[in-house]
């Protein structure tokens, strides 16, 4: 018992010195596990990206977007910054048409304030006008929740500073869901127990923002 308590400590030690120099590391079995699974089945290409944290990790997109050539690349907790370090492997490989971004959210929980993810956030749809010339980038505004509500104020100033700029661009859309999140007074049926992700009925209330721009970007 001793030994084996032993070892599980050094594993952990081992692991938390890994991310501490790559702090990318903890994501690599996932991208190897899309890239895997795109070698045996590869997805289309031309269709919708979904990418981003949790919230799009854990969103079954079938029901909301039934007819909607589409891929899911959510991989929970992660940050702007892990989709740009990624990037090659995770979007651009996979040539979508429109790409539909969830992220922001982890990046202020982790102390980021909101210029700082502005600034990821230009040089992840820098990193698509070169490498995807054409594609449409649709920017979910990072969400009001129960649990981070003491970060909302941060949160919402990173989404008018996205939402400016993405009015600069012809490519790129901001789909504010904030708006009629805050109008239901973040309503608890709209969240999982855990206060911060999406029940069906807020992901229905997601799908009436997005589901417009995604059409609008493929004109």
């Amino acid at each position: 018992m001793k030994t084996a308590l032993t070892t599980l400590l050094l594993s952990l030690l081992l692991l938390s010195t890994a991310y501490a120099k790559d702090p990318f590391a903890r994501w690599e079995s996932s991208i190897a596990a899309f890239e895997k699974a795109d070698k045996k089945d590869p997805p289309p290409t031309n269709a919708t990206l979904f990418v981003g944290s949790s919230s799009i990790r854990m969103w079954n997109l079938d029901p909301f977007f039934p007819d909607l050539k589409k891929i899911n690349r959510g991989f929970g907790g992660s940050t702007i910054a892990d989709s740009i370090h990624f990037f090659d492997r995770l979007i651009q490989p996979l040539h979508p048409s429109t790409i539909v971004l969830y992220a922001g959210d982890n990046d202020i929980s982790r102390g980021l304030s909101a210029t700082q993810v502005l600034a990821d956030f230009k040089q992840l749809t820098a990193k698509v006008a070169k490498s995807l010339p054409g594609t449409s980038l649709i920017y979910i505004a990072i969400k009001p929740s129960i649990s981070r509500k003491k970060l909302w104020p941060v949160m919402k100033e990173a989404n008018a500073l996205i939402a400016a700029y993405c009015e600069q661009l012809p490519t790129l859309y901001f789909a504010d869901i904030a708006t009629p999140m805050l109008e239901q007074n973040l309503a608890p049926d709209l969240f999982k127990k855990d206060g911060l992700h999406l029940t069906d009925k807020g992901y229905d209330l997601w799908e009436k923002v997005i589901a417009p721009l995604i059409k609008k970007s493929q004109r």
